[in-house]
């Protein structure tokens, strides 16, 4: 992901969504497919999160609209600087454990 991280918070509609989505979190593995990061995490918005299967993965370009960005601080300001570090590493190692296996 070439951008910054937009903060936990953050209100979004996804591509072909009908539905508003808050970010909960970054670089999320899902539990059926390990082999791939994807950039978010989020839930429902305005219900949240009513149970651990209805979390949402979703990439940044698959964001169409931001309603609300989340709190920025110092403190999100340096996270986010790490996040753009590690997730290109991460889906780096991915791929090259692909490959061996493959």
């Amino acid at each position: 992901m070439d951008e910054r991280y937009f903060p936990i918070g953050t209100v979004v509609m996804l591509k072909g969504g009908t539905k508003r989505v808050m970010i909960t979190g970054f670089c999320a593995i899902q539990a059926s497919n390990k082999e791939k990061v994807w950039d978010y995490s989020g839930c429902l918005y305005p219900e949240g999160l009513l149970s651990s299967n209805q979390n949402c993965l979703f990439n940044h370009e698959q964001i169409e609209r931001v309603y609300y960005i989340g709190l920025i601080d110092e403190e999100g300001e340096e996270f986010n600087k790490k996040l753009k570090e590690i997730g290109p590493l991460i889906n780096e190692k991915l791929e090259q454990k692909l490959k061996n296996n493959g």
